[in-house]
């Protein structure tokens, strides 16, 4: 499997473990689900980091699948090189870091903002060797 690949598979555990801390945070918050609320959902507030969490959750799934049909068109194009690599390996730190700021609420340096924008530039970074390799 390349560099690439692996990452992506990184990236989308990491997105399909995100939903945890935000189901702990309910359970904490209002007790484990009973079968009325599966009829009418609890609406008693939740701590700002449950919130944070679910909102963490939503952003990586939201920013997977953009990064994921990156790297598969370059793997199926057979585009697999050091910038590639790199970008893939910058974009999964940037991602669990922004995924660890996010949730703790950490706000110095506009740190989550920064991360993001850090995993922005690598995806683009990716694509752009991407079409570079494609024209």
């Amino acid at each position: 499997m390349s560099i690439e690949l692996t990452y992506l598979l990184l990236v989308t555990i990491l997105t399909g473990v995100l939903w945890i801390p935000v189901v702990i945070g309910y359970v904490m918050s209002r007790g484990p689900l009973k079968p009325s609320d599966y009829v009418v959902a609890p609406t008693s507030p939740l701590p700002p980091w449950v919130n944070r969490a679910n909102r963490a959750q939503v952003n990586a799934v939201e920013n997977l699948v953009t990064f994921a049909i990156v790297v598969l068109v370059a793997n199926a194009a057979g585009v697999s090189n050091s910038v590639t690599e790199n970008s893939a390996a910058v974009y999964f730190y940037a991602r669990a870091a922004h995924a660890v700021v996010h949730i703790t609420g950490f706000s110095l340096f506009r740190a989550r903002t920064i991360l993001f924008t850090v995993a922005w530039i690598a995806f683009m970074t990716f694509s752009i060797e991407l079409l570079r390799h494609a024209m």
